[in-house]
């Protein structure tokens, strides 16, 4: 099912010859978290590269947690094949990536940061020349580094020791094109700023979004789950063990998130500085999306957008118009493919994303209008049950397992914050047969219609990407 994407302006210029890549993951930042976009934040180089970019206003993640999301970025599948489904389990050395077909096309490679899938473990993976990282979450302060398959205990503050190393890749000879993949720890909890950095939101207020207070005008509609979730590690009362209050929640995040701003900075003087930056294809992202009290909750997992939306920034002045707002739905699945045509390396078919490089080139292309979303529930966070949805243009649709709950649809279109399910009224009963016929009897026949197509929809996705034919699913298709 695909929509027709409106055609970009002309794009300046492109080459045929391989481009130098740089692509930039930061973990846990929200779609929102730059001052272009939200002006609690002040991030003005990040804004330098959105300004002189494009912006998509409109890309998710197919899972919302680090490890499944880094392995869907890195494979161009959804969660249920490359089969990371939590944040411990390692990435199967089959699974294709687009290092490893990029470094077989004569690239010289480049991985500094979070790995995180298989995080008893830092040893160098497939596809890389050269490699920096660290074991699981790592920490902020003083870290130790796997350095080409070395330990090596450095002094400083991780964000910064870590675009150390990318500048220094960047600044290396190279005969040949390079691929940088900078992942960042920062601004995963818990949130600790550097030193020059810290208290420099002392004095401000993140305004507390609307879905956020306690009550049962807010909670109507809404699963029992949700707002028995406010009480949890990832809810707004009980926030991280109740280690920390919501306030400084938010400033400590922000103030974290002012030395990835530093590096974006960094590492575009050092391509402006080499001649380079107009040229090199530069993609900066989120793993996924992360909450600030929407519907009393935090962190990430949930369907929710605070959620699943994350900031998507493509730059490249030789090969597309700057300042551009593109609103197609690009997925974290679709880095792969993009990054391989512009390589000008063959995308495999068997694969999930889509390459948006047309877009970026001023081509109109056929564009998806709907994609699944799966988060599978973890034993370590039960708070949050197993999710399969859809989301569309306009309509979104959350389908819940292992609980006997209310399923979700919103109407995005005119309750863009997600506070009037439209199947709130239907409590779901064991006993009176399948969901599907549950909600066709007793919805409204615009929404089961609405329901329907949705549910279709969904069940369609799965069936397309080979989720039915696979064990993970034999739990989750039930209805």
């Amino acid at each position: 099912m695909v929509a027709t994407a409106a055609a970009a302006s002309v794009a300046v210029q492109d080459t045929s010859s391989p481009r130098n890549i740089v692509f930039i993951l930061t973990d846990d930042q929200r779609f929102d978290g730059l001052s272009l976009l939200n002006d609690y934040f002040e991030t003005p180089h990040l804004d330098t590269l959105a300004e002189g970019g494009v912006i998509f206003e409109k890309a998710f993640v197919t899972t919302s947690l680090c490890s499944p999301s880094r392995a869907s970025i890195l494979s161009r599948l959804y969660a249920h094949t490359h089969q990371v489904l939590d944040n411990s389990t390692p990435m199967p050395t089959e699974v294709p990536t687009f290092p490893v077909e990029l470094q077989a096309a004569g690239y010289e490679t480049a991985f500094i940061g979070k790995w995180h899938m298989g995080g008893a473990s830092d040893a160098p993976r497939a596809g890389f020349d050269h490699w920096v990282s660290f074991r699981g979450q790592g920490v902020y302060v003083d870290p130790t580094l796997n350095v080409n398959g070395r330990q090596v205990e450095r002094l400083g503050y991780t964000t910064d020791l870590l675009t150390d190393y990318a500048v220094d890749f960047l600044r290396a000879e190279h005969d040949r094109p390079f691929l940088l993949y900078l992942s960042h720890k920062a601004v995963h909890s818990p949130f600790t700023p550097a030193d020059r950095h810290r208290g420099a939101y002392r004095d401000r207020r993140y305004p507390e979004p609307a879905s956020m207070a306690d009550s049962d005008a807010n909670y109507r509609g809404k699963p029992d789950w949700v707002r028995a979730q406010r009480d949890s590690r990832h809810g707004v009362d009980g926030m991280y063990a109740g280690r920390i209050g919501f306030d400084q929640f938010v400033r400590e995040y922000a103030e974290a998130l002012m030395a990835i701003d530093d590096s974006i900075g960094r590492v575009m003087d050092t391509l402006a500085e080499l001649n380079v930056l107009n040229s090199t294809l530069l993609v900066f992202m989120s793993d996924n999306g992360f909450q600030f009290g929407e519907h009393g909750l935090i962190d990430k997992r949930t369907m929710y957008e605070a959620s699943i939306k994350v900031p998507l920034i493509v730059h490249c002045p030789e090969l597309l118009d700057p300042g551009q707002r593109r609103s197609e739905m690009v997925l974290n699945i679709d880095i792969a493919p993009t990054l391989l045509e512009a390589a000008g390396v063959p995308v495999p078919d068997t694969m999930h994303g889509l390459s948006f490089y047309p877009l970026l080139t001023g081509a109109t292309e056929e564009w998806r209008d709907t994609f699944l979303y799966e988060y599978f529930w973890e034993r370590a966070f039960p708070q949050t049950p197993t999710v399969v949805g859809v989301r569309g243009d306009r309509y979104k649709l959350m389908r819940f397992h292992g609980i006997w709950d209310r399923y979700e649809l919103y109407d995005l279109d005119t309750d863009p914050r997600e506070m009037n399910n439209l199947l709130g009224d239907i409590r779901l009963e064991t006993q009176a047969g399948a969901v599907d016929r549950q909600i066709a009897a007793r919805a409204a026949p615009a929404v089961a219609d609405v329901f329907a197509r949705l549910s279709r929809r969904l069940d369609e996705i799965l069936a397309e990407s080979g989720a039915l034919d696979e064990p993970t699913w034999r739990r989750v298709t039930e209805r």
